[in-house]
């Protein structure tokens, strides 16, 4: 009798996508044991509820899989169901058009950068736009706008968003000293997310970008549970690793059935400024790839530019100080796109 391959079976079932997703048994943790009897093998799997409905499916291909390995004969798979979190929506931000939060699943990928030239770009078409930093513990966007001062409060108690090249801009960074650190955790945290959107006076606004800290936890889900959140934008640099992260965060916005309204590449390639040749420092084309296999819309590759890092430093944005350049086109493009998309 041929020995069957504990090994071996490990490595075909992790690597099995469960269908209507992106995640293998392996991403989602899912493959709990696998017992081998003489020539029957029998699976455990913990599933989210939510995968109930293509449960056939998942069996019938894992069998498939199973018997096709040296020595086996029988294949049994046994499920067991996780319970799928229930979440309450609210929406605290009832003035306002379009919500759109900007994510990735990592840091470091000019997220921030990138959410403030694309408001602008939506700003220069004609429409009133706001932006939330809601990165508590790490709020950019003040320094990138240049924005010093404290903001007001109306009478009614509550705090007027500051103006920065015609955007309506609230973040922690304008509320703190800057190098004064937060230490919140659970309950004071999710209060002061609340108060960013329903006591800021953020008036009639077409559309209020989000610009979310990175990761999939408590702050992206308490946002998006209280506001009406219209889709997500993910940006993402060229290499996979990057990409791998930013995969959690599209799982995490399917789990909350928020849309995806488009994937940017970042720091896609660099433009030499003397000689106009191209290097793909980070890699290229990779996040376009991806989002075509997964059925997701793409938005457009950034390139690289000096301009975009000094602007961030100085508070003057790429967009507003470089309108011609080739990547505040990128964003102009862009932002046509989302404008169209979101039936402004």
């Amino acid at each position: 009798m041929t020995k069957i391959s504990r090994a071996a079976l490990f490595e075909a079932l992790n690597g099995y996508v469960v269908p209507g997703t992106t995640g293998t048994l392996a991403n989602l943790k899912a493959l709990k044991g696998i017992d081998v009897t003489e020539g029957k093998v029998t699976v455990l799997l913990q599933l989210m509820e939510s995968y109930q409905d293509r449960v056939q499916a998942i069996k019938q291909a894992l069998e498939e899989l199973i018997l096709s390995q040296p020595g086996v004969e029988a294949a049994e798979i046994e499920i067991g169901w996780e319970k799928t979190a229930q979440v309450e929506f609210k929406n605290l931000i009832p003035g306002i058009k379009r919500c759109v939060v900007v994510g990735s699943g990592k840091g470091g990928v000019g997220k921030s950068t990138v959410t403030i030239n694309l408001a602008l770009a939506m700003s220069q078409l004609g429409l009133k736009v706001g932006l939330l930093d809601s990165d508590i513990y790490g709020p950019s966007v003040p320094m990138m706008l240049g924005l010093k001062d404290s903001p007001l409060a109306t009478p009614e108690g509550q705090i007027l968003p500051l103006d920065a090249f015609g955007l309506k801009v609230m973040s922690m960074g304008v509320l703190i000293e800057e190098d004064r650190p937060v230490i919140w955790r659970g309950a004071m945290l999710n209060k002061a997310l609340q108060q960013f959107l329903k006591d800021v006076a953020w008036g009639d606004l077409d559309v209020l970008f989000i610009d979310l800290p990175p990761g999939t936890g408590d702050v992206q889900l308490t946002l998006i549970q209280n506001a009406q959140v219209d889709g997500a934008v993910i940006v993402s640099t060229p290499q996979d690793v990057a990409f791998l992260d930013a995969r959690k965060a599209i799982g995490m916005f399917g789990t909350v059935k928020v849309p995806i309204l488009g994937i940017i590449e970042n720091m896609s390639s660099f433009l030499c400024p003397g000689c106009g040749q191209e290097t793909q420092i980070f890699g290229h084309g990779g996040v376009k790839a991806a989002a075509l296999r997964m059925d997701l819309p793409f938005l457009g590759e950034v390139p690289i530019d000096l301009a975009i890092r000094e602007g961030g430093d100085s508070g003057k944005p790429l967009v507003v100080e470089h309108p011609d350049s080739p990547q505040t086109l990128v964003f102009k493009g862009m932002a046509d796109t989302l404008k169209s998309v979101l039936g402004l």
